[in-house]
């Protein structure tokens, strides 16, 4: 009873915002309000897991069984807030919230099925001492959670970070984060199907190159996974 006064005062004093709208959550209500949730841009690539246009990014590059993002992604959108506050606002709930919501949809139609682990793509120890926590990592907890798949924290490692990929093209994003990511376990990852969790896929740069490295462990297979799709 103390705990429910308690977390009312709070409520009234401090009242929860909705991330997209900014208007006031309502009771049972997390990070966003329903009206945002019923109107966020999925994707719905969950049902078509292995041909939509996120598998074919990968084309050519990595193979990749599966692939699925919540929803399509635009830097000028209201629902482009969930990804900033994430990032960069310091609401690692957020990620955790989001893994939920996306493991509560697409469990139902057999999406995580056969994987065995989850792998998030690392950042460099001096941007995830910046921010203070991984975002992506915040995520694949959230999926975790639902789907009881563990988590390899130390499968592979960034050794550097080169800036932000926000404004570079695509062969630029693809040289920036070539040979930044060295294999740590193989042995662990031998013979198993991975999903590489990531926060939001624009080329699929970032995840070919962690798979990449990822592949050297022999006999892996790739399913991937993120909250955003910048299709272009």
């Amino acid at each position: 009873m103390t705990s429910s006064f308690l977390s009312r005062l709070i409520e009234l004093i401090s009242p929860r915002a909705c991330v997209i709208c900014g208007g006031r959550l309502a009771e049972g209500e997390e990070v966003m309000c329903s009206v945002c949730n019923l109107h966020l841009p999925r994707t719905g690539y969950h049902r078509c897991a292995d041909d939509n246009p996120l598998v074919k990014t990968f084309w050519g590059k990595i193979h990749v069984r599966n692939a699925a993002s919540l929803f399509f992604y635009n830097a000028h959108s209201s629902s482009s807030n969930i990804l900033y506050s994430l990032k960069y606002r310091n609401h690692p709930e957020i990620g955790v919230y989001m893994g939920r919501m996306i493991a509560r949809e697409y469990m139902a139609d057999g999406f995580f099925d056969g994987i065995d682990m989850i792998v998030y793509v690392p950042l460099a120890h001096k941007r995830q001492r910046q921010r203070g926590y991984n975002q992506s990592r915040e995520i694949a907890l959230g999926i975790s959670e639902m789907t009881s798949i563990p988590i390899n924290d130390n499968a592979v490692v960034r050794t550097s970070y080169k800036g932000s990929q926000t404004h570079l093209g695509r062969w630029e994003r693809q040289e920036n984060v070539e040979t930044v990511f060295v294999l740590k376990e193989p042995d662990a990852l031998d013979g198993k199907h991975i999903l590489i969790v990531d926060d939001v896929v624009t080329t699929g740069a970032t995840i070919t190159a962690c798979a990449k490295e990822i592949s050297k462990a022999g006999n892996v297979i790739f399913s991937v996974l993120s909250i955003g799709f910048a299709k272009s």
